[in-house]
């Protein structure tokens, strides 16, 4: 058995082979520039590889150290240049240490470089437990080999078999130690080969979200323009009604530019207009453009809107409308056989209070606390971004939500914002 008086030595080369896997998660993210990449590697095993050197153990009147573990696993993990460089570093060591018999060292070394090239064509392909067995193999084999060819060349091949259980000892710590590294620089690969699906998962995931709530945004004002073409083509129209149904399509569409603008802008917003809105007018024109809509369902809509003096917040006049043609539309939805979507506004201490209930089908309580959350919908079809966004909004004007809410009796929004004195 080995004794206690190896196991410093023993514990120092251990601690220096294992020290480039502190580093190798770092050095891993320069592989995308081969040269950096195989030059770090270079480095980190190339100093694990001269203190191994440096350090080793002395058994039977044979010196024994770990250099065909960074030898054999920087090859491996390195490449070629990385391997060619270390096999320098090992001759240049023995030379900077007055080893003896330099030229025959150096024979009896060059045939393990052959088996290293040799396995680097396929070993990036095994599977793990493959890898380890090939990389114990192979440092077993840079060990051997070299051992074998040197004795043989300097006429000491008896002290090969002397005491091999203690030869046969080191070889075994060896490949435990060979094993245990390539399933820990695995492990680290694999878990930044999943950092890097969780990353590109989340990039289609984001262009999906996009896609999904563009296209839900769209649909309304979309919706409304088609319901109003519709409404233009009736014979018995007046010019009037005519000319006002082209300016809320006209409008309409604009707010579609508006929305597409938005979210293609979303990489670099641009700031937002900020501007008293007329709140009065806001539900009168929310009114106008539900009215379509309502109209398909078999909904009426009735609007209450005070005539005291004007009420105004502060905010963007287009996004506040599509938050509020959100949450109107969705009210209608939720009306299947017909019904009745209230709408009205006023002023409550120095505050707008807008009020929109229906009398649909109602949510649960874990309904209303989900609404807003991203995929969260109570329509079958539904994504749930169109709330969620109209939430956003109604937040960042400083506005608060409140949903009242019963099962088969209707829902009810009341929507509080910071009143302006005047506009």
């Amino acid at each position: 058995m080995i004794s206690l008086s190896y196991f410093k030595d023993y514990l120092l080369n251990i601690f220096m082979i294992f020290s480039p896997l502190v580093f190798y998660p770092y050095i891993y993210r320069t592989k995308s520039k081969p040269r950096l990449y195989c030059f770090l590697l270079f480095v980190l095993f190339s100093v694990a590889l001269v203190v191994t050197m440096s350090f080793p153990i002395h058994l039977s009147g044979l010196t024994y150290d770990f250099r065909a573990i960074p030898l054999a696993i920087g090859s491996l993990y390195g490449g070629l240049p990385v391997s060619a460089m270390l096999y320098f570093i090992v001759f240049a060591c023995r030379y900077f240490m007055d080893s003896p018999n330099q030229l025959l060292y150096i024979i009896s070394l060059c045939p393990s470089f052959l088996l290293v090239v040799l396995y680097l064509r396929k070993y990036h392909l095994l599977s793990l437990w493959s890898k380890i067995a090939a990389a114990i193999f192979l440092s077993f084999l840079i060990k051997f080999m070299t051992f074998a060819i040197y004795l043989t060349l300097t006429a000491q091949i008896q002290l090969l078999f002397v005491r091999p259980i203690i030869t046969l000892e080191t070889y075994l710590v060896q490949g435990f130690i060979v094993g245990l590294c390539v399933y820990l620089i695995e492990f680290l690969i694999s878990y930044f080969h999943m950092q890097e699906e969780v990353v590109s998962s989340e990039k289609v995931k984001i262009v999906s979200d996009m896609a999904a709530a563009v296209a839900h945004e769209i649909r309304n004002p979309l919706t409304t323009v088609r319901g109003f073409i519709q409404l233009l083509g009736a014979e018995s129209l007046d010019q009037e009604k005519k000319r006002y149904y082209q300016k809320l399509c006209l409008e309409e569409l604009d707010r579609a530019q508006v929305i597409i603008t938005d979210y293609l802008s979303l990489a670099k917003p641009d700031p937002e207009v900020i501007e008293p809105i007329h709140i009065q007018d806001e539900v009168r024109y929310l009114s106008n453009i539900l009215l379509t809509y309502a109209n398909y369902y078999n909904i009426q809509i009735v609007g209450n809107v005070t005539d005291e003096e004007c009420i105004y917040i502060d905010g963007d006049k287009h996004k506040f409308r599509q938050a509020l043609i959100n949450i109107g539309k969705n009210a209608i939805e939720a009306m299947h056989n017909g019904g009745v979507l209230e709408i009205h506004a006023s002023s409550r201490d120095d505050q707008v209070v807008i009020l929109i209930s229906d009398s649909g089908v109602g949510m649960t309580e874990e309904q209303i606390r989900r609404l807003g959350t991203p995929y969260y919908s109570t329509k079958d079809k539904g994504t749930g971004l169109g709330t969620m966004v109209s939430f956003g909004i109604i937040k960042k004007m400083n506005g608060k939500i409140d949903i009242q809410s019963e099962v088969g009796r209707g829902t009810k929004f009341e929507l509080r914002f910071p009143q302006k004195e005047s506009a």
